[in-house]
């Protein structure tokens, strides 16, 4: 068993007209699952590069539709959404993600002589691992810390991204905003009627059955 089937038969969107959810509900989720698959923001390049990012960040399983992550990322810059506190010896998020965005294709030409996004995975990883690591080359950051940028934003913000959309919900068994039906049963070890079952080794046949009449 792998850790996507862990709540197999549970679709959070099965309760989009259940006493679940709301309508404020269904229209945080509309937005969400409505967001546009192309830069706004970005330009293309950008886009091209943060994709790249994304997906080795997260990689995402074929066997479904991938959640939109640099749609998410670039809507966010888009609106300037920010999270309300942001590290000083960083500048602001658009700033931050311009200069990353433009650092990572720096360092690609200048090792490999190539885009960022045209690169092999592995030749991806390695310059992340370098960010991530303060191995970056300092000329292609512009002033801006690149462990830092990748802390705070590749994987602050690719995360928070991932996990504010339905797919991942159905994944660790969430079933959305708790109003107006909330939770009752608190204790450990119990669950709601609402809420799906994990499947255990060998159990998923039973608990599919069970996850598909969850709303």
């Amino acid at each position: 068993m792998t850790e996507r089937d862990r709540y197999p038969g549970y679709d959070v969107l099965a309760k989009r007209h259940s006493l679940s959810w709301n309508d404020a509900t269904r229209k945080v989720m509309d937005a969400r699952l409505g967001v546009p698959r192309e830069p706004r923001f970005l330009s293309q390049l950008e886009w091209d590069t943060l994709v790249a990012i994304c997906e080795r960040i997260i990689p995402q399983p074929k066997s479904r539709p991938p959640v939109p992550l640099a749609a998410y990322i670039d809507q966010k810059l888009k609106n300037d959404a920010r999270n309300g506190f942001r590290n000083a010896a960083l500048p602001s998020q658009r700033e931050a993600w311009k200069k990353g965005l433009a650092a990572f294709e720096a360092e690609a030409h200048l090792r490999h002589e190539h885009s960022f996004h045209s690169l092999k995975g592995e030749q991806q990883d390695e310059l992340l691992h370098r960010a991530e690591t303060g191995q970056s080359d300092v000329s292609v950051w512009n002033g801006m810390d690149a462990s830092l940028f990748f802390s705070e934003h590749i994987m602050s913000d690719i995360i928070a991204a991932y996990y504010a959309h339905p797919t991942s919900w159905s994944e660790i068994g969430f079933g959305g905003p708790a109003g107006p039906r909330g939770y009752v049963r608190m204790q450990n070890g119990r669950r709601d009627p609402w809420e799906p079952v994990e499947a255990g080794p060998g159990d998923e046949t039973r608990v599919r059955r069970e996850n598909q009449r969850v709303r």
